[in-house]
């Protein structure tokens, strides 16, 4: 879940409390969507886990006496099932209707629970707008027909019915959706354009990298030139398929690695992020067949990035 966040003012009528006496009695008083109030037991274990916080150090002893004005933060962790629930999370919405949307996804916003990331998701704030998604696809990953890297913003299309997603993935299998992202890339970019079909897998040495090779699931980019500067260019770039990294993975691999990358690149213009956005989508509508367009401008750090990398050196 996202973290919570509570306030401690003393008024003067009471003893300073236990932090686990207080966490239970605003987690009771301000229960989380559907979730039940935990016990103070199960408040007294998630501090003992390290879960808790006073003024952004560690608190691990329940017992603990709050103090006035303490600022105390939670990590409550997500419901045993492992599935999904559901977060008031913030992404803009392009389009609509009862089968599918089109979201516009943040930077910094991870697609589905994982690892580090249990309930402070897209799929959690997917399932808060639209809860009739649970049953949609994989109950894990729900109404996800394709994803995002957590550092990459722009446009994704999710699967409100069941019709939909089983549409929608096969029309991504067969290549038939047009995903168009916009990068910007070091160095001087020869030729202009061009397709880069290789092979990516798991980075066995480094499991939390992809890397390409002559084996591995095939993987094609396609990408060209849509301005050349000093020493960066930008690029519009589709995808045939949808590996995990592929633009990343295969943009370093012809040695112009993505500005601000942090795994395959280097740092630029202040980036803290790789300037990477999934700025246009094109598809039939899974349902109705009509044909779809969605444009996505660049937000704001990417630029103002474009706006330095323009600038002569």
């Amino acid at each position: 879940m996202p973290l919570l966040h509570f306030d401690y003012e003393d008024d003067g009528d009471e003893a300073a409390p236990r932090l686990d006496a207080f966490l239970a009695g605003k987690l009771a008083a301000e229960p989380a969507g559907d979730l039940q109030a935990p016990t103070r037991g199960d408040v007294q274990t998630w501090i003992k886990d390290g879960r808790a916080k006073i003024n952004g150090a560690a608190a691990t002893r329940p017992a603990t006496r709050l103090r006035a004005g303490d600022a105390i933060d939670l990590d409550r962790p997500p419901p045993e099932s492992g599935l999904p629930i559901p977060a008031p999370i913030e992404f803009k919405i392009a389009f609509s209707d009862d089968h599918i949307a089109v979201v516009d996804k943040p930077t910094g916003l991870t697609v589905h629970p994982g690892a580090g990331h249990p309930a402070d998701t897209l799929v959690n704030g997917l399932l808060h707008r639209w809860p009739e998604i649970a049953g949609v696809g994989d109950p894990l990953r729900p109404g996800i027909v394709h994803r995002l890297d957590r550092g990459t913003s722009g446009l994704m299309i999710v699967a409100l019915s069941q019709q939909a997603y089983d549409n929608l993935s096969e029309s991504i299998r067969t290549h038939d959706v047009t995903r168009r992202y916009t990068a910007l890339v070091h160095g001087i970019v020869e030729p202009a354009q061009g397709i880069i079909d290789a092979p990516i897998s798991r980075d066995p040495r480094r499991p939390t990298r992809q890397w390409t090779g002559h084996t591995g699931r095939p993987a094609r980019t396609h990408y060209e030139v849509t301005a050349q500067y000093t020493d960066t260019a930008l690029l519009t770039v589709t995808l045939e398929t949808g590996r995990t990294h592929q633009i990343r993975v295969h943009m370093a691999a012809i040695e112009f690695p993505v500005v601000g990358d942090p795994v395959y690149g280097r740092p630029g213009f202040g980036l803290e992020r790789q300037f990477l956005h999934a700025s246009g989508l094109e598809f039939a509508h899974p349902v109705t067949g009509e044909q779809l367009t969605f444009e996505s401008e660049l937000p704001e750090d990417l630029a103002t990035a474009l706006e330095h990398a323009q600038k002569p050196s």
